[in-house]
């Protein structure tokens, strides 16, 4: 990834940007639990507090195992993909025996239940933390709206439209890490009758942190804050903040 400095108003972040308290540490947005090694360079870093830096890491690991264990339709580590997730199933039993009870097998399908609250405790951290860091926006407050479903259930018309890149009508806040990235594309027009014309557009793209594991893409939309994350190109989240 791009190592961008921030220039927007260093008084919009202070402290954890998960609760607010004292910045006592860097947190890793996206979670490194969520990627494979060798890492990515450049990973981004936002500030936190030790009991929040600390206090996600369960939920992570349950996620990872989770996705993966769902993706191989087992939790037997020799069946994992990931090389990380299957150790964290062989040094965790007791994670590997809580995802095995939720599993069931119906018409040949296997099936896991999850436990939301544990996913939606990650996923909203991980978005807030996208917020904080490519738009310079402190989302501390509950989004307006928190969703997530596989992207195997999707259309390719509901694909296409979720990945798609944000055309820009209005801009964030200037300097921000997000205004760093935006492209600038021209597309041709042309009228029935053979005329052309020429139309600028300033776009921002999704951001990708390790291919097929993990991208997002952070829109300050003026009123309202909306992250989109693919995890593992398999699970699909949206985060939405509205002023309150």
């Amino acid at each position: 990834m791009d190592q961008l400095e921030d220039f927007a108003d260093d008084r919009l972040i202070n402290g954890c940007i998960y609760c607010g308290g004292p910045e006592e540490t860097g947190d890793h947005v996206p979670s490194r639990v969520l990627l494979d090694e060798p890492l990515p360079e450049n990973l981004p870093i936002v500030a936190a507090c030790r009991d929040c830096n600390n206090g996600f890491s369960s939920d992570e690991e349950y996620l990872a195992c989770l996705i993966e264990s769902v993706v191989a339709g087992t939790t037997d580590p020799a069946h994992i993909r990931r090389p990380r997730v299957a150790e964290i199933l062989k040094r965790a039993p007791a994670l590997r025996a809580r995802l095995e009870a939720a599993k069931t097998t119906e018409d040949g399908q296997t099936k896991f239940h999850v436990e939301p609250d544990r996913v939606r405790n990650v996923l909203l951290k991980l978005a807030r933390g996208h917020a904080a860091y490519e738009l310079s926006q402190p989302c501390r407050h509950e989004p307006a709206s928190l969703e997530w479903w596989p992207l195997s259930l999707m259309t390719e018309e509901e694909r296409d439209s979720f990945q798609s890149v944000q055309v820009l009508e209005t801009f964030g806040e200037i300097g921000s890490r997000q205004t760093q990235r935006l492209m600038v594309t021209q597309i041709a027009l042309e009228s029935e009758n053979g005329g052309r014309t020429t139309l600028g557009l300033i776009i921002n793209d999704w951001v990708e942190v390790q291919e097929g594991r993990y991208c997002y893409q952070a829109i300050d939309e003026g009123g309202s804050v909306r992250v989109k994350i693919t995890i593992g190109d398999y699970l699909a989240c949206e985060v939405v903040w509205t002023d309150n």
